[in-house]
């Protein structure tokens, strides 16, 4: 197998993973997982909040940090509910919702906690 046939770590997005006999291994944050799934895994894009936890269509999310918004006077403050977001499709950093100021957000995972 060569090294690019080698999937990234599904939980910490890292390349440095590599097989051994049944499953892959990430040495950087120690997730396993087996090479039978590697493939549906990447086929089926999973989003996961900054604690890991899997982000579904109509989820709600709590915002981490103050955000600026880009085209908007108005920051995004820390603890601020986003309610039925909406995954952005092939993308499993990004999520599409509104809150109740700003309407039209797309928003980075890594600054979300799931409600």
């Amino acid at each position: 197998m060569e090294m690019h046939d080698i999937p990234a770590c599904p939980r910490c997005g890292m390349e440095n993973t590599y097989p051994d006999e049944t499953v892959y291994i990430c040495p950087d944050c120690g997730h396993e997982w087996p090479k039978v799934l590697a493939k549906t895994e990447e086929a089926a894009t999973v989003v996961r909040d900054v604690h890991g936890n899997a982000l579904h269509s109509g989820d709600s999310v709590v915002v981490i940090k103050d955000l600026k918004v880009k085209g908007s006077s108005i920051p995004l403050k820390q603890g601020t509910v986003i309610r039925n977001i909406r995954l952005v499709d092939g993308d499993s950093e990004h999520i599409e919702g509104n809150s109740d100021k700003i309407k039209g957000l797309v928003l980075k995972v890594c600054f979300l906690k799931k409600a």
